[in-house]
């Protein structure tokens, strides 16, 4: 059997900044083998690079994901968690991400949002969530991670009763961070992503570290401790001596 040598996912390092890009198009970027696996390899590519402070997953063709591919699906000799290893990739990554959404996302394919940290959209984009319209359960961790963006009564409507989103509403219930015309889509992710570009990346990915914590932590002293920790941390660092110089000059008398 040939292996297929197709691309379906890309990457692109450029100022700090690294795009991954899903260019899957014929197969409307399904999470099929090819492109997981791609995904998988380029987020270990890019956690090993130091340059990288800030990742924008972004989608080629008319739609940014299909989400399930049939053809795996279709298949029962398959490993049924073998698509879900891109997320938890991207999702692992210790640099902040955000998803740059231009087309509809259906399906499997919110996986691939729910697993950013940011999420901007084109007003235009749609959101469509099918799994029980095939006779299929979410998995892959799809319905915690759906309420931990939006609540149990969004994921309901979503999930339990097919309810199909805009761009906007999206927005409003959490899904998406900021909806904006499609035109301005690039500009906003580019204003956003300068300014983590920018920051130091130690401290990026020691405060990201602590804020996937947050669900497993309470509220109170041990959520106390382990932010002082961190914060005592980056006390320590250039960084900090440095910023703190550059509010100094911003802030000291004339005269």
């Amino acid at each position: 059997m040939v292996e297929d040598e197709r691309t379906a996912v890309t990457v692109q390092v450029r100022d700090a900044v690294a795009e991954v890009t899903l260019v899957d198009v014929g197969r409307r970027n399904s999470c099929n083998p090819v492109l997981v696996g791609q995904l998988e390899r380029a987020c270990a590519q890019l956690r090993a690079d130091r340059s990288v402070h800030v990742v924008v997953l972004r989608a080629e063709g008319p739609v940014f994901s299909a989400g399930g591919d049939v053809d795996s699906l279709l298949d029962p000799s398959g490993d049924p968690t073998a698509a879900y290893r891109g997320f938890r990739a991207l999702a692992a990554l210790p640099v902040p991400v955000v998803a740059a959404v231009q087309a509809p996302v259906i399906g499997a394919g919110v996986n691939f949002l729910l697993a950013c940290d940011v999420v901007l959209a084109a007003e235009s984009v749609t959101f469509d969530i099918r799994f029980l319209d095939i006779g299929i359960h979410p998995a892959g961790g799809y319905l915690t991670r759906m309420q931990e963006r939006i609540g149990r009564q969004g994921t309901a409507a979503l999930i339990l009763f097919g309810d199909r989103i805009t761009a906007a509403e999206a927005q409003g219930c959490g899904l998406v961070w900021r909806a904006v015309p499609d035109a301005e889509l690039d500009p906003t992710v580019q204003a956003l992503t300068a300014r983590v570009a920018a920051r130091d990346r130690e401290l990026l990915r020691r405060t990201k570290a602590t804020l996937a914590l947050g669900g497993a932590l309470s509220v109170g002293r041990m959520a106390g401790e382990v932010e002082q920790i961190a914060q005592d941390w980056s006390q320590r660092q250039p960084a900090y001596l440095e910023g703190v110089e550059r509010l100094r000059a911003r802030v000291r008398p004339r005269g």
